[in-house]
């Protein structure tokens, strides 16, 4: 139970270490004694075959002129923001967090499906798992609460008078995601990594990563963009249109998944001491600050990558999904017995719904 990478300089309290023991030996136990590998099975691979096909057996058809028709080309794009998505949910983000397989090069080659999508890698294993897997919730720490734009995701940030209508806006801003990150978020990110020191902790060759970063966009321009123009009759507004779409829909689709497990009515949002200590040890403070929705509908966490099993994701963030469903009864029994909290909403709509309601709850003036 433990990020990959180098945190910041941020400490935990020290207390439910038997808690933390517990558990780690009861999910340990679990694995040896059904003889299973933590990392990815059959089922991962059919998976990972199943996502790359519908991004890009949809592209093929576009560049060979097999479908030509508004409605199919539609089609198409739809069929290819789902496949991003799931590229997204479910292979780059177990392989970004060591989880796909144990083999190392392995996890940094799916990882790298980022990259190929149009992201990347590097600068979202700092953002994901080193700030937001480690201080998950923590104002100024976890950059997936920290102001953005029009958003206002935690109590402690400061409040503006149009964050009132955030529970209407935002969702229309949800789509927007994979689009800023493509062409303006990699690039300031991986530059404040490079002033705060986080690349250098991370032992990142930022030169290195600044070509990965450059030559990987390039790539992803051309045969997004370049190649359709060249290769097919779509004039070229007709091509934006098209990659603007797909990735409005897989940002929303990505968001809507994101938001709920830690943005949502009941969550905490913990804050460190002047010492800058927070108050629960790690594992605690997880519990406090996420919530797991919808894990009855095996199709639902099929598709998202077992991310509805968030709880299980951000205390075993090393083990792949497709065993969360089979430990999670293992952290709700353990957490229960030291009367720990266990948050989960029945239903995705349920998750909605609260994430909603607090978004609501965030945007009223604060006394």
């Amino acid at each position: 139970m433990s990020s990959t990478l180098v945190q910041k300089n941020l400490t935990f309290g020290t207390g439910h270490r038997d808690f933390t023991s517990t558990l780690n030996k009861r999910v340990s136990d679990y694995f040896k004694t059904h003889g299973v590998s933590r990392h990815a099975d059959s089922e991962m691979v059919i998976k990972t075959i199943f996502m790359f096909t519908m991004y890009f057996v949809p592209y093929g058809l576009i560049i060979g002129g097999v479908v030509t028709g508004t409605v199919g080309m539609i089609l198409l794009v739809l069929i290819m923001s789902l496949g991003l998505a799931g590229i997204g949910l479910s292979v780059m983000h177990d392989a970004n967090h060591g989880a796909y397989s144990k083999k190392k090069w392995l996890n940094t080659l799916f990882g790298y499906s980022l990259n190929l999508v149009g992201a990347n890698a590097f600068n979202w294993k700092i953002q994901h798992n080193v700030l937001h897997h480690s201080y998950t919730n923590v104002h100024e720490e976890d950059e997936d609460i920290s102001p953005r734009g029009i958003l206002r995701m935690t109590p402690h940030s400061d409040w503006k008078w149009f964050h009132r209508y955030q529970f209407i806006y935002a969702w229309f801003l949800y789509g927007l995601m994979t689009i800023v990150w493509m062409v303006f978020k990699d690039f300031v990110r991986i530059v404040k990594y490079q002033r705060n020191g986080l690349a250098e902790k991370n032992n990142a060759n930022i030169v290195q990563e600044w070509l990965i970063l450059i030559v990987t966009k390039v790539v992803y321009f051309s045969y997004i963009f370049l190649i359709p123009v060249l290769f097919t009759p779509l004039a070229w507004w007709q091509i934006l249109i098209g990659i603007l779409t797909m990735h409005y829909i897989a940002g929303f689709l990505l968001a809507i998944i994101f938001q709920p497990a830690h943005v949502i009515e009941g969550t905490e949002f913990p804050l460190p001491d002047e010492n800058d200590k927070l108050e629960n040890n790690w594992a605690v403070h997880q519990l406090l600050t996420t919530t797991n929705f919808g894990n009855e509908s095996r199709w639902f966490s099929w598709y998202v990558g077992g991310l509805n099993f968030q709880i299980e994701h951000h205390l075993f963030p090393n083990i792949c999904h497709v065993h969360y469903r089979k430990i999670s009864g293992i952290v709700k029994e353990t957490a229960n017995e030291f009367g720990l909290p266990y948050k989960s909403a029945r239903t995705f709509m349920d998750a909605l719904a609260g994430h909603a309601r607090l978004l609501k709850q965030l945007g009223m003036r604060p006394a």
